[in-house]
């Protein structure tokens, strides 16, 4: 295969941001024919269809392959601009899926210095939201180069490390406890007592009542808030149990608005930090850090600091 063309690969990544051919060619300042003109020749070169013209639209497989190859790319035109002491293309960003209980806690004072240090070289960060289960997905796809993720087996071509145990216990507002379980929370009450759920991909309140009540597949009455620092605050005011981050609501058992139900019994989950290991990495004696090797070196330091 000949060198594919850069504009085309820039193409392509919009696409796959932006759904559309419309948005795409905005963030590209571009017409849409011309979208449509670098995306056929792009197709054309590597002899497959990348992009499923869907509303929204969606990559294919050989896509999400070549997605990958020009993420990569577009990360280590940004190191070349840092290392030129040029501004970085105001369209590139590294993007990273981290998921939300780590992201309301301890992920941006993490990331805070890596993001002041590159406010004055204007390089983009993107950060993807998702649950710990699912993040590496995006990696898998291509959407992102890192992810905070609960896998532990590294994909080809990347490097994954071990950040840490995140600690989820089971807490409710005193005044809940008052009213709805005078006698605490028990094998008896547990099916006929709400419990706060993040969405549906969260299964921290059936894994929480499987290890203290011994139940498989236990059915609970459920309350949705998909948001960590809302859900915190759903629990505070009593609308359930709710099974969070021990790091997150430790201050408000300390204070007294939320107490501990069972303490003997937690959820502990292992994070691990994927990238993609870029061509870059290959250069001898490198005068500076990689963008994303900074990302990943930053998220183990806060990781190490705040997780158990």
């Amino acid at each position: 295969m000949k060198d594919l063309d850069l504009a085309s690969l820039d193409c392509l990544t919009a696409l796959a941001d932006e759904r559309s051919f419309e948005r795409a060619a905005q963030r590209l300042a571009i017409t849409q024919s011309a979208v449509s003109q670098r995306l056929r020749s792009l197709e054309s070169q590597v002899g497959q269809l990348l992009v499923v013209r869907s509303r929204p639209l969606r990559l294919s497989e050989p896509g999400k392959v070549l997605l990958r190859y020009a993420r990569q790319l577009q990360a280590m035109r940004t190191d070349m601009a840092r290392e030129l002491g040029s501004r970085v293309a105001m369209d590139e960003r590294i993007a990273i899926a981290v998921n939300a209980d780590s992201l309301a806690t301890w992920v941006l004072p993490a990331l805070d210095r890596v993001v002041q240090d590159g406010l004055n070289q204007g390089f983009g960060l993107e950060l993807v939201v998702d649950d710990q289960d699912f993040t590496h997905d995006w990696l898998r796809q291509g959407e992102v180069l890192g992810c905070v993720s609960t896998v532990r087996q590294a994909l080809r071509g990347c490097a994954v490390q071990t950040l840490g145990v995140m600690r989820y216990v089971a807490v409710a507002s005193p005044a809940f406890c008052a009213k709805r379980l005078p006698q605490g929370l028990f094998e008896g009450n547990f099916a006929s007592t709400p419990f706060l759920v993040f969405n549906r991909k969260d299964d921290s309140q059936a894994l929480w009542v499987s290890k203290a009540f011994g139940v498989r597949q236990p059915r609970l009455q459920e309350r949705y808030v998909p948001s960590s620092e809302a859900y915190v605050r759903a629990v505070c005011m009593g609308w359930g149990v709710g099974v969070a981050p021990e790091l997150q609501v430790r201050p408000l058992i300390q204070s007294g608005e939320l107490q501990v139900l069972r303490p003997e019994i937690s959820v502990d989950v292992t994070l691990y930090w994927h990238q993609w290991k870029l061509l870059t990495e290959q250069t001898a004696a490198p005068a500076r850090v990689a963008l994303l090797d900074q990302i990943g070196q930053a998220l183990a330091a806060g990781a190490k600091l705040a997780l158990a």
